[in-house]
């Protein structure tokens, strides 16, 4: 095993893009060879239909919903309530449930073209806690994110890395919607036996744990490791590794995160006008350069700037390169403080690898980082990308993520020495 202190270069600096990479490797592919974007365990492991009308199966389903279908070049996509890059979808949920009526206590797969969920594991006095919150037992759920990176390496070859990273912190972000909507406590945990996990649920090397998400009450109650390990099931209909993923992802594993006081956000949203923001999200693929209110720009970051419930943190910060909104000066803030006054939205353009919709939209986001763990840090990045997503369109303002800019010189017009992690664009 690769150790923990591998360095920032090994990984981060290695995905880098250029200009000049962009242009030797367009990263082409043939849509006909994508590998399957669904997990399915065998059909005769017990199946249990989820029905939107139980507040429990209503939680579970709306973390991962398909919410739209779509055809492009004559290729079916089935979007869902948690963004994807390139719509690959590397990103699975598995949950257990412990000491909820009419639910069988066991560690099931959300299935979730089928609105099911699959058990693939009872449970009798063990459990995931012990691997994850040693001492605890939690009535309640515990999710787990995983990525079958293959899905999204199939395209993306070394810097998909940086992509499940970022799907897992979406889908962690599309988990806490779906717990503040139906009014359930949560706590996000990045630093807990991942490797010994991916061993007993069967993983191989072909699906890794990235994030945690426990919802429930907790007891002083030991848990002891899984009994049984469950037996290996491919997420995807065939399969080409990658080592410099799975040494990076593994290396990433054992190192710790930053640690901070945990502490909630608190939101006080209209939970029809809400529930529509999490339907009907959808990255934007062009923008009509029309400006956008302060007012409703404030009420985005501010919101996103809430708490987030963990312990395990990487310190992200937000640099805004303002186009379009009224009232305020166009140029490049640092959080809300003007660094630098001018009109650079053909230069943000640029450095997004010329794509319009980091030039025509009214603000573009740069996520940045001096992280102790990556792994954590770029989940936290995908998890403050889904709050933008969700409250720009709560309050009627549409967004797209980016997961593709000229790293180098991003960082240098930045002004910072700090990665940067992630880019996002709002507008109308």
């Amino acid at each position: 095993m690769p150790q923990s202190n591998i360095s920032r270069e090994n990984y981060h600096e290695k995905t880098k893009h250029s200009y000049l990479s962009v242009q030797i490797e367009p990263n082409y592919v043939d849509a006909s060879t994508q590998p399957s974007a669904f997990k399915v365990y065998p059909k005769f492991y017990r199946r249990f239909q989820l029905n939107i009308d139980n507040p429990n199966h209503a939680f579970i389903w709306l973390t991962s919903a398909i919410t739209f279908e779509k055809l492009y070049k004559d290729v079916p996509y089935k979007l869902r309530v948690n963004p994807s890059a390139g719509a690959l979808y590397p990103t699975e949920v598995y949950v257990q449930i412990r000491g909820v009526e009419g639910i069988i206590d066991g560690i099931y797969h959300l299935e979730v073209e089928n609105n099911c969920l699959t058990l693939i594991y009872e449970l009798i006095d063990d459990g995931l806690e012990s691997y994850i919150i040693p001492g605890k037992c939690i009535n309640g759920f515990i999710f787990l994110i995983s990525c079958v990176y293959y899905r999204s390496s199939w395209k993306y070859q070394d810097r998909s890395m940086r992509y499940c990273f970022l799907d897992s912190g979406h889908h962690l972000g599309a988990i806490a919607a779906s717990a503040y909507l139906h009014e359930k406590n949560t706590q996000l945990i990045f630093d807990f036996d991942k490797l010994g996990l991916n061993a007993d649920l069967g993983f191989e090397n072909k699906e890794f744990i990235t994030g945690c998400v426990i919802s429930g009450e907790a007891q002083e109650k030991k848990v002891r490791r899984l009994r049984l390990k469950v037996p290996f099931v491919s997420g995807t209909d065939y399969f080409e590794p990658n080592q410099f993923i799975e040494d990076a992802y593994q290396a990433t594993s054992v190192q710790p995160s930053s640690q901070q006081t945990l502490e909630y956000p608190q939101f006080d949203l209209c939970q029809d006008k809400f529930v529509e923001a999490v339907w009907n999200r959808r990255s934007i693929r062009r923008f009509q350069k029309y400006s956008i209110s302060e007012k409703d720009y404030c009420q985005i970051f501010q919101a996103v700037q809430q708490p987030i419930p963990t312990e395990n943190f990487e310190e992200i910060e937000i640099y805004s390169v303002v186009h379009r909104v009224e009232g305020m000066s166009p140029g490049l803030y640092k959080g809300t403080h003007l660094i630098k006054a001018g009109n650079f939205s053909e230069k943000t353009g640029y450095l997004c690898i010329n794509q319009a919709i980091a030039r025509d939209g009214a603000v573009t986001l740069f996520f940045v980082s001096d992280y102790i763990n990556y792994q954590t840090a770029m989940q936290l990045a995908g998890f403050l990308g889904q709050r933008v997503y969700l409250f720009s369109n709560y309050w009627g303002i549409e967004c797209s993520g980016i997961g593709a800019y000229y790293d180098d010189e991003t960082q240098e017009f930045l002004g910072t020495n700090k990665a940067v992690l992630y880019a996002m664009t709002i507008g109308i």
